[in-house]
């Protein structure tokens, strides 16, 4: 979240719930296999439960999963477990509460830690994103790196990327995914590389004898771009093939417009064709905000 905070929409330019439902039913119908539902934060949206019910029901999908902060979570991990969500992402830059403050500005680590506790106690599976940052949090990549001992968890770490919102300025990346290994291997030389899962966005690593796993995304280095087959669409209905690019196409002003459902399959599978190559190509592309990044807190984790 930008200092400054957000210039925040009114309801109408945000998609309904309703919106939201029929966009999931017909890419689901067309194939898509797995929903994340992310942020910004999705319980802060009042009844996010009934929308994930609604959605867990849809005839084909395999799997629905959440990214969230973990703030106002804890409370739903029983409901989320009943309708079968299996895999959790919960945001955690570090495990020092007084960081925490700095980097959130929430004094809200209790609350994430409730969560933590509460996913593991209900067996789901739970990937710990915490961001790079220079100056911030590096000294927190090796004590996250411990919790994988007697955890179950996977600890990703993401590089960091440009995207804090227009007047943010974004020095370049000081800490790659290569820096980020080395950081790890110098506690850890013994660390072991996993065989990555199809699609992957992370390089996957083990510590022999721990629980869990480590993963590092080179989100900013973008190597792994050949193989993603993300899509994502932002609150405002704006499909975004790529992190990087700037959209271009609408759902919910389709909808709205009166846009049957072959009118949408067609829209999608255009826009799916007609992908950049990889994400520096879709920065290259970007045609209504050259150079500037939306804040991530605006488009999801």
């Amino acid at each position: 979240m930008p200092e400054h905070g957000l210039n925040w929409l009114s309801r109408k330019e945000l998609m309904s719930y309703e919106e939201m439902l029929h966009s999931c039913s017909l890419m689901v119908k067309m194939g898509i296999e797995k929903i994340r539902i992310t942020g910004g934060e999705p319980f802060v949206r009042k009844d996010l439960m009934q929308l994930l019910t609604a959605i867990s029901k849809l005839d084909g999908l395999k799997e629905l999963s959440l990214t969230t902060n973990g703030v106002l979570t804890a409370p739903f991990v029983p409901e989320l477990k009943k309708i079968g969500v299996r895999s959790v992402n919960l945001s955690l830059d570090t495990l020092d509460a007084n960081r925490f403050f700095t980097i959130t500005r929430r004094d809200e680590f209790a609350n994430v830690m409730a969560t933590l506790d509460a996913l593991l106690k209900h067996d789901t599976e739970v990937k710990i994103n915490a961001v790079v940052m220079d100056g911030q949090n590096t000294q927190d990549i090796i004590p996250l790196v411990e919790m994988t001992k007697d955890m179950p968890v996977s600890v990703r770490f993401i590089e960091e990327m440009p995207f804090n919102g227009d007047g943010h300025l974004y020095t370049g990346l000081q800490w790659d995914h290569v820096r980020i290994l080395d950081e790890i291997k110098s506690k850890y030389p013994d660390i072991q590389k996993l065989v990555d899962p199809a699609y992957s966005t992370a390089y996957n690593y083990q510590v022999p004898g721990h629980l869990g796993t480590v993963g590092v995304i080179a989100a900013y280095s973008r190597t792994f771009c050949g193989t993603c087959n993300r899509i994502r669409i932002t609150p405002q209905g704006e499909l975004k093939t790529c992190l990087y690019d700037d959209g271009g196409l609408n759902i919910k002003d389709l909808m709205r417009g009166g846009a049957t459902d072959n009118d949408l399959q067609l829209a999608l599978l255009t826009a799916f064709g007609n992908r950049a190559k990889d994400g520096w190509e879709a920065e290259k592309l970007r045609v209504v905000h050259p150079g500037i990044h939306e804040s991530m807190a605006t488009i999801g984790g």
